[in-house]
């Protein structure tokens, strides 16, 4: 058998096992362009705010959350911090309490008010700072004050009180219902149930109180990581939008977790909506 054809069975059969095999997920650019995770990581290294948005149950995007926060660690040390909606701002002191050993891990979980999935999915990333000595931000708006503005509107934040308003960004919120990711919620007002004109402003609270506790812990020379669900950075919008407004030169990098039938290449509905793209079949297993 000649070279050429030797080479081109074994390129054939090499493709062949490619086809065979059920990668669970893939790695992509923001124009859609396959990429390798130490690639990715190296960018990742040099940003000042990176946001992983992740779709709440699913566990390789848990997995890789954990991983990439393990490999920025290595190289940052010290300098990363971790963030994430899951932990409210009210609870940052029993937060930061158990990570610093002063209150038992039974004390913290049965009094902090963790989600459902923080034993699967949150638990090995507080864990992790903990054993490592890292700060968390607990940096999402409590949830009674987005109800609030979902049932009464930004002006209802007014009246609370100076204590209460300490677990907020400055009042009045930045607001601008012309963003893509605000002005879509709003077109969903009209469908009645739990959706009102106040809906977008609910959302908007809770990516202005990120942003404002993010940046109150970032200084130059320092990495953010913030774990949320993919809407509140998909687009560059949400959390981001508020950031932009104050800091428009920082590097910010985005990763978005989305499902996919089909991981050879990703869908065009998923191209631009994040620095990176992290896609997963569509038949994963949930974490709740």
């Amino acid at each position: 058998m000649k070279m050429k054809s030797v080479l081109m069975l074994i390129a054939a059969i090499i493709l062949m096992a490619f086809k065979n095999d059920k990668p669970a997920y893939r790695l992509f650019t923001i124009d859609g362009k396959p990429v390798k995770y130490e690639k990715m990581l190296k960018d990742l290294e040099s940003a000042d705010l990176v946001f992983f948005g992740e779709l709440h149950d699913n566990p390789i995007g848990h997995w890789m959350e954990y991983e990439i926060t393990k490999d920025l660690f290595k190289v940052k040390s010290e300098n990363l911090i971790l963030s994430a909606e899951m932990f409210e701002s009210d609870n940052q002191v029993i937060l930061t309490e158990y990570l610093d050993g002063k209150i038992s891990q039974k004390s913290f979980e049965s009094e902090a008010r963790l989600w459902p999935n923080y034993k699967t999915d949150y638990k090995p990333l507080v864990e992790f700072a903990k054993e490592n000595q890292l700060q968390f931000i607990a940096c999402n708006v409590p949830r009674r004050y987005a109800s609030l503005v979902h049932k009464r509107g930004f002006e209802a934040l007014d009246s609370l009180s100076d204590e209460a308003k300490g677990f907020l960004p400055p009042l009045p919120v930045e607001y601008d219902p012309d963003v893509k990711c605000y002005a879509d919620m709003l077109k969903m007002s009209g469908m009645g149930g739990h959706v009102n004109e106040n809906f977008p402003k609910a959302q908007a609270i809770k990516d202005a109180t990120m942003a404002y506790f993010i940046l109150k812990n970032w200084s130059p020379g320092k990495l953010v990581i913030n774990y949320n669900g993919s809407y509140h950075s998909n687009n560059f919008e949400g959390i981001i939008w508020h950031i932009r407004l104050k800091y428009p030169d920082l590097k910010i990098l985005t990763i978005a977790n989305v499902s996919q039938e089909n991981l050879s290449e990703l869908d065009e509905d998923n191209k631009g909506i994040a620095s990176y793209i992290l896609s997963v079949s569509e038949t994963m297993t949930k974490t709740r």
